[in-house]
Formats: C-alpha cells, sequence, structure tokens
C-alpha cells in the first residue's frame, strides 16, 4: 500500500497537544492561596504587642497608683507631703503628672526647696523632698520668721531652732532699702553665713544690716565683726582668722576691706 504523499504530510497535524500553543484551560491545575509572608506577620505582631501593652498600661489594674513613699523630710511629716501631693490613687501610673505633683508640692508647702516626683512600678509614687534649711531668724512677735540661705522667708515657728542668729534690718528708712529693696538686703546677710569660719559661725548671735555694704556680725563675748557687704566673702573669711589670731584679746574686728584689716578693743 502506498504511503501517504508529500502533501498529506505537510498538512497533517501532530497528535500531541503543540510544545508551543496556550495550555488548554481545562488541564490546568489549580492554583493553591497565598499565606502572609513574613513582613506582613511581623507587622501583625507588633500591632497585636502595642494594642496589649497599651490595654495593661491604660485599661488593667496591673499598673495602677497605689500608694507613695516620701522620703527626705525633716522637719514636715511624710503624711502632710502625701496630702499635699494630692496624687490621684487608682488611676493609671503611666498617666500620672509628676510635674504637675512636684508644682503642687512646692506652692503647698514653702518649706520644700525641691523635690522629685517618680514612678515606681507597678503601684507607686516616689516623692523625694529637700527642706529648706534655716539660716537666719526674723523675730515677729512672740514668734520666728525662717529664712534659708538664698534669703527666702519660708516658715514661721513658735520657736527658734537651736544655733541660727537672728537678722536685724536696721535700715528702714535708709537709702539701700529704696534702691535695693528689703529682700535684697535679706538675702545679703543671708549670703555671709556660708562664708563664716566655722569658730565665728558657732559664737554669732545675731546679723544686723544697717546697708547693703554695712552689715555688722554680733558674736558672744561681746564682740563684734564689721563684715561689709556679702562681696569677697572667702578672702574676708580668711582675714577674719588671721585677725583674731593675732588680736585674740580685741572686741571689734574690721575686715570690710580685707586687704586693710583692723581691730580694736572696743
Amino acid at each position: 500500500m502506498a504511503g501517504p504523499t508529500t502533501a498529506e504530510r505537510g498538512t497533517r497535524k501532530p497528535n500531541g497537544p503543540s510544545s508551543a500553543g496556550p495550555a488548554r484551560k481545562g488541564g490546568s491545575a489549580p492554583r493553591r492561596p497565598r499565606l502572609p509572608g513574613p513582613p506582613v506577620l511581623l507587622s501583625l505582631l507588633a500591632a497585636l504587642l502595642v494594642a496589649g501593652g497599651f490595654w495593661v498600661l491604660y485599661g488593667s489594674s496591673w499598673v495602677r497608683a497605689e500608694r507613695v513613699e516620701v522620703s527626705g523630710t525633716r522637719v514636715l511629716t511624710p503624711r502632710e507631703v502625701e496630702a499635699a501631693a494630692d496624687v490621684p490613687i487608682g488611676t493609671p501610673l503611666i498617666s500620672i503628672d509628676l510635674g504637675g505633683i512636684e508644682n503642687r508640692l512646692r506652692k503647698r508647702l514653702a518649706r520644700i526647696e525641691s523635690v522629685e516626683a517618680d514612678r515606681s512600678w507597678p503601684h507607686g509614687v516616689v516623692l523625694k523632698v529637700t527642706e529648706r534649711e534655716p539660716v537666719l531668724l526674723m523675730e515677729k512677735g512672740a514668734r520666728f520668721i525662717e529664712v534659708d540661705a538664698k534669703g527666702v522667708r519660708f516658715a514661721t515657728v513658735d520657736k527658734a531652732p537651736k544655733g541660727v542668729p537672728l537678722v536685724k534690718l536696721t535700715a528702714n528708712q535708709s537709702a539701700s532699702v529704696r534702691r535695693f529693696g528689703e529682700q535684697r538686703l535679706l538675702r545679703e546677710a543671708s549670703l555671709v553665713i556660708p562664708e563664716l569660719p566655722a569658730s565665728v559661725a558657732k559664737d554669732l548671735r545675731s546679723v544686723e544690716v544697717l546697708s547693703y555694704d554695712s552689715i555688722t556680725l554680733k558674736l558672744t563675748r561681746g564682740r563684734t565683726v564689721m563684715w561689709g557687704s556679702s562681696e569677697d566673702g572667702e578672702v574676708k573669711a580668711r582675714t577674719l582668722t588671721a585677725l583674731m589670731k593675732a588680736a585674740s584679746g580685741a572686741g571689734y574686728f574690721d575686715v570690710s576691706a580685707p586687704t586693710a584689716p583692723a581691730a580694736s578693743a572696743s
């Protein structure tokens, strides 16, 4: 039997699907759904952690203010400080306004010089207090006004603290009062105290302020020191120490001009 002609061979189609042609839709494999990749999973996890942390800090009872701890008090009591602080017990610890607490304490308790409020996780608020210390006392009738090293009058007490000298502003109508003001003169007097030699400080009984540059110290045994202004305090202290040794029997010492000190019997 004769084989296919050349024309027949050229027009015959192959039995199988052509490798170059498109695949039939009916024969394609079904596609699998794609799972979220690592970046998406990490983003979801981060969002969950943020939401959980927010709930723990603001919505749960795990980190709420339940107690107040006070340290550093000397004259004030921890109860007084706690009451003035007015910490909102029961609120989320993270939302407590620490700066507001510090401002309230400084405003309500003048004896407080500085205070640091902080959180003590998970349930506490810590208040570290520094009280003002009196370096001078002003008489007010039978009571005393305490003055700190910055010249700030911060408290009135019935009994004079031991070892704190009196201050007397005798410059009532002087030009110094009109120019500087009573508060400035009081501050000048308070600046002298830390500069005094220890031997003089323990014998100091009162400080008299006539003017800005006329501050006088009254010591035990009737001795007087003309200090002058509060300037050059360190130099004046050294000069006074040497002068008292050289003229131990004197009753009056003048170091207002430390380069030209003087001493006399009275």
